[in-house]
């Protein structure tokens, strides 16, 4: 049981890592336009909201989703 307590521990830490870098690659890409390994994430993000909003009620659950596996 403490092996599925230290793996889960491990993975919410990384998973917070990985949405504080995350965010600081998108203000770093607003801020300073087209900075390698950072430039192409606000493009991707403007690109995955519009393929949701194309998807109508499907993406709004896929939205969700999304949503519910960050909390």
């Amino acid at each position: 049981m403490k092996a599925i307590q230290g793996l889960t521990g491990t993975i919410t830490s990384l998973t917070n890592v990985v949405i504080s870098l995350l965010a600081l690659a998108i203000v770093v890409s607003l801020l300073g336009g087209n900075v390698p390994f950072v430039g192409g994430v606000a493009d991707n993000i403007v690109s995955l909201v519009q393929g949701l909003g194309d998807a109508g009620i499907v993406g709004l659950v896929a939205a969700i989703i999304i949503l519910n596996l960050y909390k």
